[in-house]
């Protein structure tokens, strides 16, 4: 195979990532609890969630390498190339709950966002991968059987498929446990966010990026913070959870 793979004559990172967009909105929009939130409100939720991920994969992107960022504070064009899931989801998070509040919304809308938010992902590493070098969302050089030549004549952690395999995983637990009817409103969009920031915290200790945190990297000093948030939250639920049914 060679990278990165062209398809119909369009390069796959724009493609997947078009289709991440385009098909991730259309299963909002076909799956969403139409009892939980109606359409005008949900409508800005989403605006503030594309528009708190937008901001918020830049940002972060810009700590993958501080240096170098202050060395290229007026490159508008390094400023805006490059982005991140994890900053994306966060800021993402940001977004809406800001857009809940301006619309005047107490209810947990994530949920609704769990299956869209997962097949988007799993699109756009499709097109990650097709990409290859290009992308540096390959991993770090190995000799296990899942390695792949990217171009270079180097074998490399392919993790933008671990990642879609982690993905899909999640989303079958996830769909297990919303059948079942379990926890609380919001628990599923928890779950998720724990759950892909704690694969994204260990996958990026087998990513060739600089790692200026100690031993960490900005994708990961941003996870674990975003896994402290969600466990309390989870632990606060729990416990708000337990009191109304013994109240």
């Amino acid at each position: 195979m060679h990278f990165p793979v062209y398809l119909f004559g369009i390069h796959p990172h724009l493609l997947f990532e078009s289709l991440a967009y385009f098909i991730g909105f259309r299963v909002y929009l076909y799956t969403r609890n139409k009892e939980r939130i109606p359409l005008d409100k949900a409508i800005w939720v989403v605006v503030g969630a594309t528009l708190g991920a937008a901001i918020g994969s830049k940002v972060l992107y810009w700590f993958e390498s501080p240096e170098k960022t202050v060395e290229n504070w007026n490159n508008i064009i390094y400023l805006v190339e490059g982005k991140t899931i994890v900053g994306g989801l966060l800021g993402g998070l940001i977004g809406v709950e800001t857009a809940k509040k301006w619309i005047g919304w107490t209810r947990s809308t994530g949920d609704d966002f769990v299956l869209p938010l997962t097949i988007g992902m799993m699109i756009g590493r499709i097109g990650c991968f097709l990409t290859g070098l290009d992308d540096h969302t390959y991993g770090t050089p190995t000799t296990w059987i899942t390695g792949i030549d990217f171009g270079d004549g180097m074998k490399r952690h392919p993790t933008q498929l671990y990642e879609i395999v982690f993905l899909l995983l999640l989303l079958i637990l996830l769909t297990y446990l919303k059948r079942k009817h379990l926890g609380w409103e919001g628990l599923l969009f928890q779950l998720f966010m724990l759950s892909y920031l704690f694969f994204r915290f260990l996958i990026d200790f087998i990513k060739p990026t600089p790692h200026p945190y100690l031993i960490l990297n900005n994708i990961q000093l941003a996870s674990l913070l975003g896994i402290i948030y969600y466990i309390a939250l989870v632990l606060k639920k729990q416990t708000e959870k337990r009191r109304e049914i013994h109240a």
